[in-house]
């Protein structure tokens, strides 16, 4: 299994754990998503990154508006 990687900051704020690093996100996609306002990862993000990235296939079934397409698009882009 892979680790998780850290977002290394240097503001006291910043210190805390990313919560998309700890599903494998890498440190730029952490970056631009925290400059978007996003840090918190929705249910179907924290379940759907970590396989994904894993190169499993997934189906994910959840309401419009709750992060399908983001679960879906960075392990794409990573």
């Amino acid at each position: 299994m892979r680790q998780p990687q850290r977002v290394e900051t240097t503001s006291a704020e910043d210190k805390t754990p990313d919560a998309f690093a700890a599903l494998g996100v890498v440190p730029p996609l952490c970056h631009a998503l925290k400059a978007q306002g996003y840090s918190v990862p929705t249910p179907i993000q924290t379940r759907a990154i970590p396989e994904l990235l894993q190169g499993r296939d997934l189906l994910g079934l959840a309401q419009t508006g709750t992060g399908k397409t983001a679960a879906f698009a960075l392990p794409i882009l990573q």
